[in-house]
């Protein structure tokens, strides 16, 4: 038994193509361009896309860096394993959470409560529609949700389609890095390492900075200076508040709640605020929508899914008063030594490596706690009804998530092919020897990191995707070039939520949803300009932080 173990056992290697470092990265990069050539060139499905990259990744492991087959094979079945569960385990409850709201009618009351705010401005509705209610949507839902839902929103209102979409698309940039319950965060941590709560706070110090300005921004794209001038003070306020609770919560809360916490914030001072000031409105600046009183009732019973969560989240992950739930919640966790894979991958001291463990997090992962929450909110629905209005049964619920499973299919087999791909990658070495390899650009790769972050996302479309296929790899540069691994993890996160706005995917999703199907062209030429600004900013932020000047910024 020792000699066939010996007779599998792999150690990855960043020279394993002939005993060159650059030989081997530029090999190790051959997946990555074939999916991105097969995803942007070819117009390819984002899945198909991913398989051949997976099988290209494969036969590269193999035959270039001398993975035996048979590890190869578990190691894209691991990395399929963690897409599905607990990925998509959270991205498919969070949906159907929102879709509850939906399939009971709560959600047309929420939309209601959107458009009573901002005494009839168009302005601020537009900016609390598309940059509060936007990211709560990307919080729970994600996956071009936010956009598709908020543009029809402020189509509504009687906004131009073309501004509309382009509002919503600079709108749903700062919340996209704790989307879906944060799951691009929750993906990094498992591909590296790094405790996703580490990651999670030194994000919490780079995006807040965007949340700051975009609703001035927004204010801008919906009547120019003129917008600026006279709605700036609420702008100020609902960004500042947002960027303050972001920024709070990604450290000293739940980490996957951080956008729910900073939407709820920024939208509370919003209403706060407009009881003591309003703004100067011009005639064609005034809603389309008349304010439709509903009563505290109705009001409470759409806002209840959306508190339920941050309380379910609340005393999963911090109450300890007298009972440690969040401890007993961790031991319910099962570690799963990859059959066939651990103890046969090993590291360079010829230990089993960590990475071939499976952690099956069946009830402390936010899923499960989305699922719960859902349960708890068709109970809810079900008993209080409005005058028999919003009838809510456990069949519709079940209805609702068969359907949301069914419509998320494609994007589960994306999801999956891509963490295969990256598993291989990683754990063949050919991630770390391209990591390594970049990493001869010494301390100035900080300032490049966050752009791969951003080409990782504006081609897949997902944050998620561009942490899976990079995340490894900045952590290997990092590691070699001398720089935080974290911050450059933290960064490709970062990077991500700006290459959000220029992606295909969600250029369509705006153009649809708007109803200028044909229009990405033009919406494209409208937002990169915003979409490079963002991330120079970024870029800039990045490279400070990792030298003293802006060093003290980090957790």
């Amino acid at each position: 038994m020792e000699i066939d173990q010996l007779a599998v056992s792999f150690t990855p290697s960043t020279s394993a193509v002939a005993g060159s470092l650059t030989v081997s990265a530029l090999v190790g990069l051959v997946p990555l361009l074939t999916f991105f050539v097969l995803l942007a060139g070819f117009k390819l499905k984002a899945w198909y896309s991913g398989l051949g990259a997976l099988a290209v990744a494969a036969v590269v492991a193999v035959v270039g860096f001398d993975m035996p087959a048979s590890l190869t094979g578990l190691s894209a079945l691991q990395g399929i394993a963690f897409g599905l569960f607990p990925v998509m385990w959270i991205v498919v409850n969070a949906i159907w959470f929102y879709e509850l709201t939906v399939v009971s009618g709560r959600f047309e009351d929420l939309r209601r409560v959107f458009n009573s705010i901002g005494r009839g401005d168009m302005r601020v509705q537009a900016m609390l529609i598309a940059f509060c209610f936007g990211g709560m949507l990307e919080a729970l839902a994600g996956f071009g949700a936010p956009v598709a839902i908020t543009g029809a929103m402020l189509i509504a209102l009687g906004m131009p389609p073309i501004r509309a979409a382009v509002t919503v698309l600079v709108a749903n940039t700062a919340p996209v890095a704790f989307g879906a319950m944060a799951i691009p965060i929750t993906t990094a941590g498992n591909l590296t390492g790094i405790p996703a709560e580490e990651i999670a706070a030194t994000v919490g110090r780079q995006t807040p900075t965007l949340a700051l300005f975009v609703p001035l921004l927004l204010l801008f794209l919906v009547d120019g200076k003129r917008g600026v001038k006279q709605v700036w003070p609420i702008a100020l306020v609902t960004g500042f508040v947002f960027a303050l609770a972001q920024f709070w919560c990604s450290s000293n809360f739940s980490y996957e709640l951080t956008d729910v916490v900073a939407s709820l914030a920024g939208l509370a001072a919003a209403v706060i605020m407009l009881r003591f000031w309003s703004p100067t409105t011009p005639d064609e600046q005034r809603s389309h929508i008349e304010p439709e009183p509903l009563g505290v009732t109705r009001v409470s019973m759409a806002l209840m899914p959306y508190l339920l969560v941050v309380f379910v989240f609340g005393v999963a992950k911090l109450w300890t008063l007298g009972f440690d739930l969040p401890a007993w919640l961790a031991r319910t966790d099962r570690k799963v030594e990859w059959p066939g894979l651990y103890g046969s991958l090993l590291t360079d001291t010829g230990e089993p490596s960590s990475s071939a463990i499976y952690t099956f997090s069946w009830l402390s992962t936010p899923g499960t706690l989305l699922l719960i929450c859902g349960v708890i909110v068709i109970i809810v629905y079900s008993l209080f009804t409005h005058s028999g209005h919003f009838p809510m049964t456990v069949r519709m619920g079940v209805a609702a998530f068969g359907a949301t499973v069914m419509r998320m299919r494609l994007a589960i087999a994306t999801v999956a092919t891509v963490l295969g791909l990256s598993y291989v990658m990683n754990q063949s070495g050919q991630t770390v020897a391209i990591g390594t390899w970049l990493a001869g650009t010494g301390a100035i790769f900080a300032f490049f990191s966050p752009m791969l972050g951003w080409i990782g996302t504006a081609v897949t479309g997902s944050d998620t995707s561009a942490n899976a296929l990079f995340a490894k790899l900045q952590q290997a540069a990092g590691q070699t070039a001398g720089i935080d691994p974290t911050l450059l993890v933290s960064a490709n996160t970062s990077g991500g939520v700006v290459g959000k706005l220029i992606s295909p995917q969600n250029l369509t999703i705006a153009a649809t949803a708007v109803g200028q199907p044909g229009s990405e062209p033009i919406l494209l030429r409208k937002v990169i300009g915003y979409s490079a600004a963002m991330l120079l900013l970024l870029c800039t932020l990045v490279y400070l932080q990792s030298t003293p000047v802006l060093s003290w910024m980090l957790p």
